[in-house]
């Protein structure tokens, strides 16, 4: 009797010893999930999860507990792998965040489902859905995010029938991948602000309409004034630019005053961020050109004073011409031509590494100007937008002579084969260009730390006329659309400037996607064959139209019919253009073989190659290892 009872009460403790092991191992993990939270490790190549300064600055100074809500539909994106692994990054970055705020922020992740009251709420907050789910249904991705009173505690509650500030990032496109922690730290930025930010304005053009006589103000100022409190500012009465200016627009400057130029000079010493928009020819500009005085108004702008400073080259006499980006506009005689001095810069012109133009698609400019460093100069001009190497630099004297006759800025067209920037940020330790007021109180003779300037050749993007369409609705009323990206430009500058120094820190960071480098290297490799061809059949087809045209009039001058001769140069260039579209389908066989080709080897190298190598190596440790047994034996 006594074993059994032995064994039992051994049974017994061993039992209750795990049963204490494992209430041990629960309270470790819900312990250090609680307090050990903190404590994280990024082993990811590029830091993926690890947040940047500014990031962690603008979490850290949150002053009132934030509510963040994640929309998105996992059931409808089912079949949506790329939108499914896009959703694992953004969450993540959420929950690091989350886990950097200590309580401030508090994440909620929610599938609207069809037909349910959350799909609801994701409209009412204006989330953009996108269509191609699983069953035709629409798929949600977006963040709302929402303040919450002072006394609520980490899980949201409290009085919450106070007043709340809601924003919403409408759509994580993964084609903003790379700015994804941007867009996010911009959003808390903007909820923990308590008002619009302030932005000046100073220019000599009718941005703001004219309410007299019933002008309305230039589309791109009402957007603005959307989202910012918009300060305009007096030239002329001008000491100071005030602390509260987060972001200053300075639209077509002409004969500033020194007062207003020097307060200009030490608001960008001291941190503020300037936006200049100059132009060699202003089409929007409605001075005489001849006054009642005799004085001769160009209707160019310049701020030469400070651009010598900072060391900026521009000449308010050029114009950048490009062909290859000309826009086509109507003739008085009812015909169509591109015209090289207006252009419509697309995304290869456009900076896709930089939060103000990665997302954008087009912009229309119209008789733009460049800039360039001057030699010896420390600053650094990133570029925004840029001609294409299909440009030629002309007199604004040439453009305002051709202005009833475009087609003459094509007449012994030689493009230089440069890139000439046309908006870039200047970013650099300035000096004053007020050297002679150091004496004055509070005179800054230099930037603390490296300052930075936006700077835009052109004042004509701005106008309506370039990309706005009004059509009219069935109520009567004018209803707008976009037809080019020039409001978003002009907001997401203002956007960018007016946040925080810590949001301007954060910049693009690399995407979690790994693409085959040597795939993208064949694809572009034919894109730029593919293009050219594309670009010469262009330049044939205008010189062919011109031809035709040319030959229709003389048809209807000399009857109805075409010579031999007519006849003969029209079937020359049919069978040109059959000849250049079988080599644009030779040069994509090309690429598509290239690619197949990679594709096949890649295949065996994993599917035959590697295993029969393992194969082989285990097979050689075996036989070594059995013919070692085999001695020893």
């Amino acid at each position: 009797m006594t074993m059994p009872r032995l064994r039992s009460g051994r049974r017994a403790a061993l039992f209750a010893l795990l049963v204490l092991l494992a209430l041990v191992f629960v309270a470790l993990v819900l312990g250090s999930s609680r307090w050990l939270r903190v404590a994280r490790v990024d082993l990811t190549a590029d830091k993926l999860y690890t947040l940047t300064p500014g990031t962690v600055h603008i979490v850290d100074s949150l002053h009132a507990p934030l509510r963040l809500t994640l929309y998105f539909s996992s059931h409808a994106a089912r079949d949506l792998p790329q939108m499914r692994t896009y959703e694992q990054r953004v969450s993540e970055m959420l929950q690091e965040m989350v886990a950097r705020a200590r309580g401030r922020l508090r994440l909620q992740i929610v599938d609207p489902v069809p037909y349910s009251d959350d799909e609801a709420s994701a409209e009412g907050y204006g989330l953009t859905p996108v269509a191609g789910g699983t069953n035709g249904e629409r798929v949600f991705f977006g963040l709302v995010g929402r303040t919450l009173p002072a006394n609520a505690d980490a899980d949201g509650d409290g009085d919450e029938r106070l007043p709340v500030k809601t924003l919403a990032i409408p759509l994580f496109d993964p084609s903003r991948e790379t700015f994804l922690e941007y867009d996010i730290a911009k959003l808390l930025y903007e909820l923990d602000q308590p008002s619009k930010p302030h932005i000046g304005l100073i220019s000599s053009l009718p941005v703001e309409g004219n309410p007299v006589i019933g002008e309305q103000p230039w589309t791109v100022m009402r957007q603005l004034g959307q989202q910012f409190d918009v300060k305009t500012l007096d030239p002329s009465t001008l000491k100071q630019v005030d602390g509260d200016i987060k972001a200053l627009l300075l639209v077509h400057p002409k004969h500033l005053p020194a007062d207003a130029l020097y307060a200009i000079d030490q608001y960008v010493l001291r941190g503020g961020h300037l936006v200049v928009f100059v132009d060699p020819v202003a089409e929007m500009d409605n001075t005489p050109f001849v006054d009642s005085s005799g004085n001769i108004d160009d209707h160019n702008s310049n701020l030469s004073r400070l651009f010598e400073s900072w060391g900026v080259q521009y000449d308010p006499q050029k114009v950048v011409l490009d062909r290859s980006r000309a826009l086509r506009i109507e003739l008085a005689d009812s015909s169509a031509m591109g015209h090289p001095a207006m252009l419509g810069l697309g995304q290869q012109e456009l900076n896709h590494d930089d939060v103000i133009t990665a997302s954008l698609q087009r912009v229309n400019t119209s008789s733009v100007g460049y800039f360039d460093l001057a030699p010896g100069t420390a600053s650094r001009l990133v570029p925004l937008m840029q001609s294409t190497v299909d440009a030629e630099v002309v007199s604004s004297q040439r453009v305002r002579e051709s202005i009833s006759n475009p087609a003459a800025l094509l007449d012994g067209y030689r493009p230089d084969n440069n890139r000439y920037v046309i908006a870039a940020r200047l970013r650099g330790q300035f000096t004053s260009a007020f050297p002679e007021r150091a004496k004055q109180p509070g005179h800054l003779a230099s930037s603390g730390e490296t300052a930075e300037v936006i700077l835009i050749a052109d004042t004509d993007l701005l106008s309506d006329r370039l990309w706005v369409s009004y059509t009219q609705s069935l109520l009567g009323q004018p209803q707008l659309s976009a037809i080019a990206n020039n409001g978003d430009f002009i907001t997401n500058v203002a956007d960018n400037l007016s946040g925080s120094s810590a949001l301007l820190s954060i910049h693009g960071r690399v995407s979690s996607q790994r693409p085959f480098a040597r795939v993208l290297a064949l694809r572009s490799a034919a894109d730029q064959r593919y293009l050219a061809k594309m670009q010469e059949l262009q330049r044939e087809l205008g010189v062919t139209r011109t031809r035709l045209s040319e030959l229709q009039q003389a048809k209807g001058a000399h009857g109805d019919t075409l010579n031999a001769e007519q006849r003969a140069e029209i079937e020359q260039f049919l069978q040109r253009q059959l000849a250049i579209n079988r080599e644009l389908r030779e040069v994509q066989h090309q690429f598509n073989a290239e690619i197949d080709a990679l594709g096949l080897r890649l295949k065996f190298i994993n599917i035959a190659l590697v295993p029969l190598l393992v194969t082989v190596a285990g097979l050689l440790y075996g036989w070594r290892r059995s013919r070692r047994n085999r001695r020893r034996a």
